[in-house]
């Protein structure tokens, strides 16, 4: 049987910076692609921010072409408002890759720390480490890029049981 290589983009949404991150997982073979951040200025209204994270997505969608994509759950803080503006803004990071026909898959924070690192509660730069080990080719220039790989490295090892969750429901 012949394996397919399949590209997966990993979103960690963020009303500044929004990371993305493009790999291959052909197998257990891991393949980085490609990475970096939308930036949107915090002097523009809302809408306007919004604006700038789907319209970047699109660039991302179209240049990498992606099969399926991955976003990281809302981490919920005790600013309501800020946990609803980050929700506007993760809901921007699954309806980009949803208009272009392609499955969004979720993933809890202390997931991807796990999935990457093997500890829940791992920090930022466990997580930089351990995508010099499993990306050796990846450079992100910003903390929110190197999420949104880690998010496609937990969707490239989970996403035979998300497929099998679906497929059950």
């Amino acid at each position: 049987m012949i394996s397919r290589a399949i590209r997966i983009l990993g979103i960690d949404p963020g009303l500044r910076r929004t990371g993305w991150g493009v790999i291959e997982s052909d197998g257990n073979r891991l393949i980085f692609v490609g990475c970096g951040s939308i930036d949107a200025k915090e002097t523009l209204p809302l809408a306007e921010r919004l604006l700038a994270i789907h319209q970047g997505l699109a660039r991302v969608l179209n240049e990498f072409s992606p099969l399926e994509a991955a976003v990281e759950q809302t981490f919920i803080n005790k600013d309501g408002a800020a946990t609803l503006k980050l929700g506007q803004a993760r809901g921007i990071a699954m309806l980009a890759p949803a208009l272009f026909g392609i499955s969004v898959a979720e993933y809890a924070p202390n997931q991807v720390k796990k999935t990457v690192v093997g500890a829940g509660h791992a920090d930022k730069n466990q997580i930089r480490v351990m995508l010099g080990i499993l990306l050796p080719k990846a450079t992100p220039k910003s903390a929110d890029a190197a999420d949104a790989l880690a998010i496609a490295i937990t969707h490239a090892h989970h996403r035979q049981s998300v497929a099998l969750r679906v497929a059950a429901s």
